[in-house]
């Protein structure tokens, strides 16, 4: 029997809200960068050489690892979004709000027997667009899977264009294929590392399962507004940074249809409404499976 596990997760309000833990049945989810300290105080992850205590505002991103808050872009101006190189302000334990001078976003989390649930409430002025991705990286093992709807339409980047069944049309931003294999690249394994990394963005999809071993961590987006739910992809097997790749895998529930704010079509990004609030809510759940019969394995 599958049983379902309590989710808990730790962040770091002083260094862009950060997520720095996220953990079921004692795995940790979360990928950090190898260098950084220990967390000896339980109150977020010490940096070595002050990399991330250091940074302001307009500062090249400098990657921790965990979950970031990437709001209004993922990639382009600044890098990353506004938000990671921004201290927000704790209201309580679950409670934070970062204060922009665009837009004000709060972010309560809460912790539910079987499910985490983070509400988030932006502020702004009507009209406002952006991009918002939880920018999970997760510590997955070369035989984890991404498992979504199948036929899920899927946009792919240019770093991807040497990867696939056919040749990429000149001056487009991005091309769209069915899941899990959009014009031949077959996206829902994450490994064995190979030396590519590609980003991918599964279209009108609020749901995503990732599977590793016996560990299974679900994520869900909810929102009443009409803006677009997609789940984005960034699987880095050893392909990034060209100087001293390693291994990181990114599954990003995102408001959104494009990484970059600035390539998005009107209705690729968020606006907020009239009424100057829009609200959504991320849910993750887990479960773990029982161990397999004496003999196999879980590959």
């Amino acid at each position: 029997m599958v049983t379902r596990l309590p989710v808990t997760a730790r962040t770091d309000p002083a260094h862009g809200g950060r997520w720095t833990s996220l953990r079921t049945g004692g795995r940790e989810w979360l990928w950090r960068r190898p260098n950084l300290d220990d967390d000896r105080d339980g109150d977020g992850a010490r940096y070595r050489d002050g990399d991330r205590e250091a940074v302001r505002p307009g500062d090249a991103f400098v990657d921790a690892g965990g979950l970031e808050e990437c709001i209004p872009t993922v990639r382009g101006t600044p890098d990353h979004g506004d938000a990671w190189s921004r201290p927000w302000h704790r209201l309580d334990d679950g409670t934070a709000v970062l204060e922009h001078p665009d837009f004000l976003l709060r972010r309560r989390i809460r912790h539910r027997p079987t499910a985490l649930r983070a509400e988030y409430e932006l502020s702004a002025e009507p009209g406002y667009r952006f991009v918002w991705a939880a920018h999970a990286l997760l510590d997955l093992g070369e035989q984890a899977v991404l498992s979504a709807p199948t036929g899920t339409a899927t946009r792919l980047f240019p770093e991807a264009a040497d990867l696939l069944d056919r040749p990429w049309p000149t001056g487009a931003r991005h091309l769209t294929g069915p899941w899990p294999s959009p014009h031949g690249l077959r996206l829902d394994r994450l490994g064995p590392d190979d030396g590519t990394a590609v980003g991918a963005i599964l279209t009108d999809c609020a749901h995503v399962t990732v599977t590793d071993g016996p560990d299974a961590l679900s994520l869900s987006l909810h929102t009443d507004a009409r803006v677009p739910v997609s789940v984005a992809l960034w699987r880095n097997l050893r392909g990034f940074p060209a100087a001293e790749p390693y291994r990181s895998i990114g599954v990003e529930p995102m408001l959104g249809a494009v990484f970059d704010l600035a390539e998005a079509a009107p209705d690729d990004a968020a606006t907020v409404p009239a009424g100057g609030e829009l609200r959504w809510e991320l849910v993750i759940t887990a479960t773990r499976a029982p161990s397999p019969p004496e003999g196999r394995s879980w590959s």
